[in-house]
């Protein structure tokens, strides 16, 4: 059989005609219309629309390093402790150091921007500790609504290392891909807070546990490549990766990360380690008395990355966490505070639910101080504070809008400690 002469054809784009020998010649052919592009053509147009794409994505972060002086101009640290300060009683360590940790957070992202010198800063990446209820994640909420940045919070004990049973470390960063709205660019640019971090701790450390989940440690180490700012791949719908399922990939070099937990014990470690130089085993050890141990507060802040490792975090965990961040527990008079003088305080949050059916709410002030000491016997801190109004408001606030009546509500100690029907009275003048 005689060989077939090849088959020449016109390229539609460079007009050129092409020497057809195989598809790879022309790869895109219409026999009926005869339009035709030669595989010439087709790198030249993959060239222009990779040198396209690199000049959006420099543009894109040329308009992100302009947005950044906006956003450095308006939230120096003072800026974002006074506003802090509207929510957050006492903490005001605490304050300071997300504020400024927060602040530099952005000046690395402009100077990555806007220099190209070679000069790499690092991560200001914020561990956070304190007792249950002291206000970690409410700092953070309030703290990314100035920033007006995706946020999310992603319980840490619920991750376990691949292979276990639960979710993957990579879920925290699509919990932040969902907070941004499915918007990868604003995803990269957010706050991750892993709250109950102290729950991954390991096995060998001193929080060391019989039901503990072997795959602790793997959680950390697992937990490094989102840390030290490497892109991390998830799939869209929270199942677990495999070869056919479409994965999202994002970057968390400029993701913040916080964790936080009550680090239960660790002041015991901090006592341990302060007074290792002076202590001694037998009989002639020196026993310091109840009244001369330090308190939590005292010893809390001054806790170091040893301490941390003793507890049972992974040296490489400690060392992309630069920033230690310390909370006190809250007193009496701290919690009445709470009840009262933040902007979203409970009781103002009651007093605007009473006012919608006509009803003015009013809390004597023993009333107010036996909910601080009931939260305080609770050992819950402030998040038990709602609670404890709701369980005495319930009754009311089912039987108030039986009448469109302005009246005034008065919740006494009795209610609080004896269960005792609030007191409602008519005010006067409203029949008029």
């Amino acid at each position: 059989m005689p060989n077939s002469e090849p088959v020449k054809h016109q390229c539609s784009f460079c007009k050129r005609m092409v020497t057809v020998h195989n598809q790879y010649d022309l790869p895109i052919y219409d026999p009926a219309t005869g339009f035709a592009i030669c595989r010439n053509c087709i790198r030249e147009i993959n060239h222009f629309l990779d040198e396209h794409d690199q000049e959006t994505v420099h543009e894109e972060k040329l308009d992100f390093a302009r947005q950044l002086d906006e956003i450095l101009a308006k939230n120096k640290p003072h800026v974002i402790k006074a506003f802090l300060d509207k929510y957050i009683i006492n903490q005001d360590r605490a304050k300071k150091i997300l504020s400024v940790a927060v602040y530099n957070h952005y000046k690395r992202m402009k100077y990555s921007y806007t220099h190209k010198d070679g000069m790499e800063i690092e991560k200001s990446n914020v561990i956070m500790l304190g007792p249950s209820g002291c206000g970690k994640t409410a700092l953070v909420s309030h703290l990314s609504q100035l920033l007006d940045v995706p946020f999310a919070v992603t319980d840490a004990s619920s991750l376990t290392e691949a292979g276990f049973v639960g979710a993957d470390v990579e879920v925290a960063v699509r919990n932040l891909y969902y907070a941004a709205d499915r918007n990868i660019e604003k995803a990269e640019h957010g706050i991750i807070y892993l709250d109950e971090f102290d729950k991954i701790a390991r096995k060998s450390g001193a929080n060391n546990s019989i039901t503990a989940d072997p795959g602790h440690e793997g959680v950390q180490q697992a937990l490094l490549k989102m840390l030290e700012g490497n892109v991390v791949e998830f799939t869209a719908r929270g199942q677990r990766k495999h070869p056919e399922a479409p994965t999202i990939k994002v970057d968390t070099t400029n993701i913040l990360f916080i964790v936080g937990g009550a680090f239960v014990g660790i002041e015991d470690v901090i006592a341990k380690r302060l007074n290792q130089s002076g202590s001694s085993i037998g009989f002639g050890a020196e026993v310091a008395s109840k009244d001369e141990k330090p308190s939590y507060d005292e010893l809390i802040h001054k806790v170091r990355p040893e301490d941390l490792m003793h507890y049972g975090i992974i040296p490489e965990i400690i060392g992309r966490l630069p920033v230690i961040c310390t909370l006190e527990t809250l007193d009496e008079d701290a919690l009445l505070r709470i009840l009262t003088e933040p902007v979203n305080a409970p009781v103002k949050q009651y007093e605007k639910l009473l006012a919608m059916d006509h009803a003015k709410l009013e809390f004597a002030e023993d009333a107010l101080r036996a909910v601080a000491q009931k939260a305080i016997e609770r050992k819950t801190g402030a998040r038990s504070l709602k609670g404890i109004i709701e369980d005495i408001m319930l009754d009311i606030m089912f039987d108030i809008p039986r009448s469109d009546e302005p009246r005034k509500v008065i919740i006494t100690k009795d209610c609080i400690e004896n269960g005792a029907r609030p007191e409602i009275v008519p005010i006067p003048g409203s029949a008029e």
